[in-house]
């Protein structure tokens, strides 16, 4: 949605954009790192290994943009697994670039984007980062809100941590939660 007075992009449209590098950013963190073979890791029957989730990912982004451009967006799922994740990003990007511009109107609300297929996405980068733990190979904590996350890098090149839990370690499990301690997402 755009502003007609200005041709602007909108508040909503901006917060969209922040999320979108929100989820290039935890995406990053669950497979920065990772032991080699995770992208064909599967944890049991049927459940998607993260190769297959970032294939979907990048399916439901694409999906996003059919909202802004018509059409359909169903792609083929791509035979290595660096390729997949660098085609997330291409098409996360290009969604950003959307959202940027103020001349393109949805089929859908920006809630409706954030409500479906961007929450949708959220929730694999989350699956990934589990799926790492499950591979023996965790994701450190880290408090988000402190996050070094640029609005406007949406790439693959995102930065580490800047406050990681100071507790962490791959080799022991986290500490028992005590009222008052603020939530953890690590993963």
């Amino acid at each position: 949605m755009s502003s007609p007075e200005t041709g602007a992009t909108t508040g909503t449209r901006q917060l969209l954009r922040h999320f979108l590098a929100a989820l290039a950013y935890r995406t990053q963190k669950a497979l920065r790192g990772a032991p080699p073979g995770f992208g064909d890791f599967r944890v049991a029957a049927n459940v998607r290994t993260p190769h297959e989730l970032v294939w979907h990912m990048t399916g439901v982004i694409g999906y996003a943009r059919t909202m802004l451009h018509g059409g359909a967006f169903a792609p083929a799922r791509l035979a290595a697994f660096p390729d997949e994740v660098a085609r997330f990003h291409d098409t996360l990007a290009a969604l950003h670039a959307d959202f940027g511009n103020p001349s393109l109107e949805a089929a859908i609300s920006d809630e409706r984007f954030l409500q479906g297929p961007l929450a949708d996405a959220m929730t694999h980068a989350g699956q990934l980062a589990m799926l790492r733990r499950l591979a023996g190979s965790p994701v450190a904590s880290e408090d988000f809100i402190k996050a070094a996350i640029d609005t406007a890098n949406v790439g693959p090149e995102q930065p580490d941590p800047v406050a990681p839990d100071a507790w962490w370690r791959p080799d022991r499990p986290p500490p028992a939660p005590r009222p008052g301690d603020p939530y953890d997402d690590g993963g």
